[in-house]
Protein backbone atom coordinates (compact mmCIF):
# COMPACT_ATOMS: atom_id res chain seq x y z
CA UNK A 1 0.00 0.00 0.00
CA UNK A 2 3.10 2.38 0.85
CA UNK A 3 4.24 2.05 -2.61
CA UNK A 4 1.05 2.47 -4.10
CA UNK A 5 0.90 6.09 -2.34
CA UNK A 6 4.60 6.61 -3.41
CA UNK A 7 3.61 5.85 -7.25
CA UNK A 8 0.89 8.02 -7.09
CA UNK A 9 3.20 10.85 -6.05
CA UNK A 10 5.58 10.05 -8.64
CA UNK A 11 3.47 10.41 -11.50
CA UNK A 12 2.06 13.74 -10.42
CA UNK A 13 5.77 14.38 -10.98
CA UNK A 14 6.94 15.01 -7.29
CA UNK A 15 10.76 13.93 -6.92
CA UNK A 16 11.31 11.30 -4.69
CA UNK A 17 13.13 13.73 -1.96
CA UNK A 18 9.44 16.07 -2.05
CA UNK A 19 7.64 12.49 -1.59
CA UNK A 20 9.77 11.96 1.33
CA UNK A 21 9.54 15.10 2.62
CA UNK A 22 5.17 15.44 1.92
CA UNK A 23 4.91 12.21 3.71
CA UNK A 24 6.58 13.00 6.71
CA UNK A 25 5.08 16.59 6.97
CA UNK A 26 1.67 14.92 6.62
CA UNK A 27 2.18 12.08 8.83
CA UNK A 28 0.95 9.15 6.64
CA UNK A 29 4.50 7.48 6.67
CA UNK A 30 8.53 7.64 6.53
CA UNK A 31 10.27 6.81 4.10
CA UNK A 32 13.96 8.32 2.86
CA UNK A 33 14.19 9.61 -0.97
CA UNK A 34 17.24 6.93 -0.93
CA UNK A 35 15.00 4.16 -0.35
CA UNK A 36 12.32 5.63 -3.15
CA UNK A 37 15.59 5.93 -5.86
CA UNK A 38 16.67 2.16 -5.21
CA UNK A 39 13.01 1.52 -5.59
CA UNK A 40 12.65 2.82 -9.10
CA UNK A 41 16.09 1.08 -10.05
CA UNK A 42 15.30 -1.92 -9.02
CA UNK A 43 11.40 -1.41 -10.81
CA UNK A 44 14.07 -0.47 -13.91
CA UNK A 45 15.99 -3.60 -13.97
CA UNK A 46 12.50 -5.42 -14.40
CA UNK A 47 11.65 -3.90 -17.52
CA UNK A 48 9.42 -1.06 -15.27
CA UNK A 49 8.88 2.71 -16.54
CA UNK A 50 8.73 4.29 -13.17
CA UNK A 51 12.27 5.90 -14.18
CA UNK A 52 10.33 8.05 -16.45
CA UNK A 53 8.42 9.58 -13.93
CA UNK A 54 11.80 11.62 -12.88
CA UNK A 55 12.53 14.65 -13.84
CA UNK A 56 16.12 15.53 -15.68
CA UNK A 57 17.41 18.85 -15.39
CA UNK A 58 20.61 19.75 -18.13
CA UNK A 59 22.91 22.33 -17.40
CA UNK A 60 22.41 25.15 -18.81
CA UNK A 61 25.25 26.30 -21.36
CA UNK A 62 26.04 29.88 -21.28
CA UNK A 63 28.18 31.62 -24.13
CA UNK A 64 30.07 34.68 -23.36
CA UNK A 65 30.07 37.28 -25.71
CA UNK A 66 33.27 39.00 -26.42
CA UNK A 67 33.67 42.73 -28.45
CA UNK A 68 29.41 42.66 -28.71
CA UNK A 69 27.88 45.55 -27.47
CA UNK A 70 24.99 45.10 -25.94
CA UNK A 71 21.87 46.92 -26.85
CA UNK A 72 19.60 45.03 -24.77
CA UNK A 73 17.73 47.72 -21.54
CA UNK A 74 18.95 51.00 -23.35
CA UNK A 75 15.78 52.53 -21.83
CA UNK A 76 16.40 55.92 -19.73
CA UNK A 77 14.52 56.04 -16.66
CA UNK A 78 14.61 52.39 -15.33
CA UNK A 79 14.32 51.54 -11.98
CA UNK A 80 17.69 49.50 -10.49
CA UNK A 81 17.42 46.53 -8.08
CA UNK A 82 18.94 49.08 -5.48
CA UNK A 83 15.70 50.51 -4.93
CA UNK A 84 13.37 48.48 -4.55
CA UNK A 85 11.63 47.95 -1.25
CA UNK A 86 12.49 45.83 1.39
CA UNK A 87 9.86 43.08 1.30
CA UNK A 88 11.27 42.21 -2.26
CA UNK A 89 14.65 42.16 -1.72
CA UNK A 90 14.30 40.12 1.63
CA UNK A 91 11.44 37.97 0.71
CA UNK A 92 9.48 38.98 3.57
CA UNK A 93 6.18 40.26 1.86
CA UNK A 94 3.99 38.48 -0.63
CA UNK A 95 3.51 40.45 -4.22
CA UNK A 96 6.75 41.27 -5.29
CA UNK A 97 7.09 39.43 -8.37
CA UNK A 98 9.81 38.50 -10.88
CA UNK A 99 9.03 38.58 -14.67
CA UNK A 100 10.75 36.46 -18.20
CA UNK A 101 9.57 35.98 -21.15
CA UNK A 102 10.66 31.82 -22.48
CA UNK A 103 10.99 30.96 -26.10
CA UNK A 104 9.30 28.48 -28.15
CA UNK A 105 10.71 27.08 -31.56
CA UNK A 106 9.08 29.78 -33.26
CA UNK A 107 7.76 33.10 -32.55
CA UNK A 108 5.42 31.77 -29.61
CA UNK A 109 6.58 31.82 -26.40
CA UNK A 110 5.33 32.22 -23.00
CA UNK A 111 5.14 34.74 -19.92
CA UNK A 112 6.44 33.89 -16.27
CA UNK A 113 6.16 35.58 -13.02
CA UNK A 114 6.96 34.15 -9.79
CA UNK A 115 6.10 35.63 -6.50
CA UNK A 116 9.53 36.04 -4.73
CA UNK A 117 8.40 34.59 -1.03
CA UNK A 118 6.32 31.64 -2.16
CA UNK A 119 7.16 30.75 -5.32
CA UNK A 120 3.47 30.77 -6.93
CA UNK A 121 4.20 31.02 -10.03
CA UNK A 122 1.48 32.46 -13.26
CA UNK A 123 1.76 31.47 -16.94
CA UNK A 124 0.75 33.26 -20.00
CA UNK A 125 0.56 32.27 -23.39
CA UNK A 126 2.32 35.11 -25.88
CA UNK A 127 1.67 35.02 -30.20
CA UNK A 128 4.77 36.53 -29.74
CA UNK A 129 7.34 38.52 -27.60
CA UNK A 130 6.30 42.06 -28.20
CA UNK A 131 5.65 45.10 -26.32
CA UNK A 132 1.91 44.93 -26.57
CA UNK A 133 1.70 41.26 -26.53
CA UNK A 134 3.69 41.12 -22.79
CA UNK A 135 1.43 44.02 -21.65
CA UNK A 136 -1.64 42.34 -22.79
CA UNK A 137 -1.10 39.35 -20.64
CA UNK A 138 0.47 41.14 -17.57
CA UNK A 139 -2.61 42.93 -17.19
CA UNK A 140 -4.63 39.63 -17.22
CA UNK A 141 -2.29 37.45 -15.06
CA UNK A 142 -2.04 40.84 -12.27
CA UNK A 143 -5.62 40.49 -12.21
CA UNK A 144 -6.42 37.16 -11.02
CA UNK A 145 -4.47 38.81 -7.91
CA UNK A 146 -4.94 42.48 -7.55
CA UNK A 147 -4.34 42.76 -3.80
CA UNK A 148 -0.81 40.74 -4.41
CA UNK A 149 1.06 42.84 -6.91
CA UNK A 150 3.18 45.65 -5.32
CA UNK A 151 6.23 45.18 -7.54
CA UNK A 152 7.98 43.52 -10.93
CA UNK A 153 12.10 42.88 -10.66
CA UNK A 154 12.54 42.40 -14.89
CA UNK A 155 15.42 41.53 -17.17
CA UNK A 156 16.44 44.05 -19.96
CA UNK A 157 14.58 42.31 -22.41
CA UNK A 158 12.95 44.99 -25.41
CA UNK A 159 9.32 43.23 -24.16
CA UNK A 160 9.37 44.59 -21.18
CA UNK A 161 10.17 48.46 -22.38
CA UNK A 162 6.41 49.59 -21.96
CA UNK A 163 6.53 48.35 -18.56
CA UNK A 164 5.50 52.02 -17.51
CA UNK A 165 2.00 51.47 -19.65
CA UNK A 166 0.89 48.62 -16.80
CA UNK A 167 2.51 50.73 -14.22
CA UNK A 168 0.02 53.45 -15.03
CA UNK A 169 -2.88 51.04 -14.95
CA UNK A 170 -1.93 48.75 -12.21
CA UNK A 171 -0.05 50.79 -9.77
CA UNK A 172 2.66 48.57 -8.98
CA UNK A 173 6.15 49.34 -9.96
CA UNK A 174 9.12 47.66 -12.08
CA UNK A 175 12.56 47.29 -11.30
CA UNK A 176 15.43 46.25 -13.20
CA UNK A 177 18.44 43.73 -13.16
CA UNK A 178 21.83 45.11 -14.90
CA UNK A 179 22.44 43.02 -18.23
CA UNK A 180 23.78 39.34 -17.99
CA UNK A 181 22.81 39.42 -14.24
CA UNK A 182 20.42 36.39 -14.41
CA UNK A 183 21.45 35.33 -10.72
CA UNK A 184 19.41 38.95 -9.70
CA UNK A 185 16.39 36.70 -10.90
CA UNK A 186 17.40 33.00 -9.84
CA UNK A 187 13.68 32.53 -8.60
CA UNK A 188 12.24 32.92 -12.12
CA UNK A 189 15.36 31.17 -13.53
CA UNK A 190 15.02 28.02 -11.45
CA UNK A 191 11.04 28.50 -12.08
CA UNK A 192 11.50 28.30 -15.69
CA UNK A 193 13.77 25.34 -15.35
CA UNK A 194 10.85 23.65 -13.66
CA UNK A 195 8.42 24.64 -16.53
CA UNK A 196 11.13 23.28 -19.18
CA UNK A 197 9.53 19.77 -17.86
CA UNK A 198 6.35 20.59 -19.96
CA UNK A 199 7.62 22.51 -22.54
CA UNK A 200 10.97 21.46 -23.09
CA UNK A 201 13.53 23.78 -25.56
CA UNK A 202 12.53 23.34 -29.23
CA UNK A 203 9.24 22.54 -28.78
CA UNK A 204 7.06 24.38 -31.03
CA UNK A 205 4.52 26.58 -28.44
CA UNK A 206 1.85 27.96 -31.49
CA UNK A 207 -1.01 25.46 -30.71
CA UNK A 208 -0.62 26.24 -27.20
CA UNK A 209 -3.41 27.39 -24.65
CA UNK A 210 -3.68 29.51 -21.82
CA UNK A 211 -5.95 26.58 -20.40
CA UNK A 212 -3.01 24.10 -20.37
CA UNK A 213 -0.24 27.24 -19.33
CA UNK A 214 -2.94 27.51 -16.60
CA UNK A 215 -2.37 23.45 -15.81
CA UNK A 216 1.18 23.82 -15.86
CA UNK A 217 1.05 26.49 -13.48
CA UNK A 218 -1.27 24.74 -10.94
CA UNK A 219 1.02 21.60 -11.04
CA UNK A 220 3.78 23.65 -10.35
CA UNK A 221 1.90 25.66 -7.33
CA UNK A 222 0.45 22.38 -5.81
CA UNK A 223 3.92 20.73 -5.62
CA UNK A 224 5.54 20.68 -2.26
CA UNK A 225 9.01 22.25 -2.18
CA UNK A 226 11.31 21.53 -0.03
CA UNK A 227 12.99 24.86 0.43
CA UNK A 228 9.60 25.71 2.07
CA UNK A 229 9.47 22.65 4.67
CA UNK A 230 7.28 20.56 1.52
CA UNK A 231 4.93 23.16 1.84
CA UNK A 232 3.35 23.99 -1.89
CA UNK A 233 3.78 27.47 -3.49
CA UNK A 234 -0.41 27.86 -3.32
CA UNK A 235 -0.49 27.06 0.65
CA UNK A 236 1.72 29.75 1.08
CA UNK A 237 0.70 31.97 -1.27
CA UNK A 238 -2.91 32.02 -0.24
Amino acid sequence: MQWNRVEELLRMDYSPEQISGYLELNREFRISYETIYRYLLADKKRGGKLYKCLRCKGRKQRRKRYGAYDSRGRLAGKRPLADRPDGATNRSRIGHWEIDTVMGKNRACILTLVDRKTGYVLIGKLAARTIQQTNDRLRKLAERHPDKFHTITADNGCEFHGYEQVEETHGFKFYFAPPHHSWERGTNENTNGLIRQYLPKGMCLNNLTQAKCDRIAQKLNTRPRKRYGYKTPEELFN
